[in-house]
């Protein structure tokens, strides 16, 4: 009996397999499965159309292109991995385990970064509009992704630089897959790659907000809201707030959908990621990588139309790629 609980009964050191309720653990392959490949279908769909339709290589849509491909990333590699721990016995060696936890950070991280970009975009949007097609543009934003993508790279090759080097260090039995880090090295990561961004993207948006209710007042009442000296009258555009509006959404959803692990992380009395306790904030987490393309669905026009050039193929056309999609 005691063989037959192990993850590996040939193995004196293996770990043992955790005992869950046969119902409870279809129902929880099937929703998780379900989730990757619906993160994995929406998120392609996304990349498909920004990259391919001139007309949305915007800035704006640019930021929301990288955020999509590690959206992708979260639906095709670290929601199948969940599935693995969740049975209890990891497979996949060693080496597998340490690249998991570096994937799994470098996409968190780059999603971090890039809500900091869209809040800087709205903010210089809706709070210094004369000046936005000037300071925002797609060389200076695509030099912006790679810069977070490089800097996430970099800060997850330190942090877990020991288990990178030696890969199942922290594990406690054959068959597991976790690791540690020490005190100050969480608190600071925890500070600089999420506490300090967050801030940032809560000060930058409070202003947006307070700037945009402004402005809707000003078109509501016929008033200029900025003069010029040659009597140009400058006011925010109404599909400039309707972005804000949409962004903003994905902000929210963003805070709700990641505060509740790093709050655990702050509140637990060790750093142990791989921790079964974690599970239901680590799947919020991720669960977010599927939530915002959904959101595109019901704020972007432009995404329907995409969407239904691509399902019927229309896209495979000539010239497809120069079609209107914003009229």
């Amino acid at each position: 009996m005691e063989e037959a609980e192990l993850c590996f009964p040939e193995i004196n050191t293996s770990c043992r397999k955790p005992s869950h309720p046969h119902l409870e653990a279809s129902l929880i392959y099937t929703l998780l499965s379900s989730i990757s490949l619906l993160t994995v279908f929406l998120n392609l769909l996304v990349i498909v159309s920004i990259s391919h339709f001139r007309q949305l290589n915007t800035p704006t849509n640019l930021l929301l292109l990288s955020l999509a491909v590690s959206d992708f990333l979260v639906g095709f590699l670290q929601i199948p991995v969940e599935i693995i721990l969740y049975h209890g016995c990891w497979i996949l060696g060693d080496l597998m385990c340490a690249l998991n936890y570096y994937f799994a950070g470098l996409t968190v991280s780059v999603s971090v970064g890039i809500m900091v970009l869209i809040s800087v975009d709205r903010y210089v949007a809706i709070c210094d509009p004369m000046f936005y097609s000037t300071k925002v543009t797609p060389q200076r934003v695509q030099q912006c992704i790679c810069l977070c993508w490089i800097i996430s790279a970099l800060h997850y090759s330190w942090l877990l630089r020991d288990l990178l080097k030696q890969p199942g260090r922290y594990n406690s039995c054959y068959g597991e897959c976790a690791f540690g880090i020490n005190y100050v090295e969480g608190a600071v990561d925890l500070v600089l790659s999420f506490f300090g961004p967050i801030l940032v993207i809560i000060v930058l948006y409070m202003r947006v907000f307070v700037v945009a209710v402004s402005q809707a007042r000003a078109m509501r009442s016929h008033i200029a809201a900025v003069k010029l000296q040659d009597s140009k009258i400058i006011t925010v555009k109404k599909s400039e707030l309707k972005a804000a509006r949409t962004l903003g959404v994905v902000v929210v959803v963003f805070l709700l959908c990641y505060l509740p692990y790093y709050c655990f992380s702050v509140a637990a009395e060790d750093n142990l990621v791989g921790s079964a306790s974690a599970a239901v904030q680590i799947w919020m987490l991720y669960l977010n990588s599927c939530i915002n393309p959904v959101i595109y669905v019901f704020f972007y026009p432009w995404f329907k139309k995409s969407i239904k050039i691509i399902v019927t193929l229309q896209i495979l056309q000539p010239r497809s790629s120069e079609t209107n999609m914003l009229e």
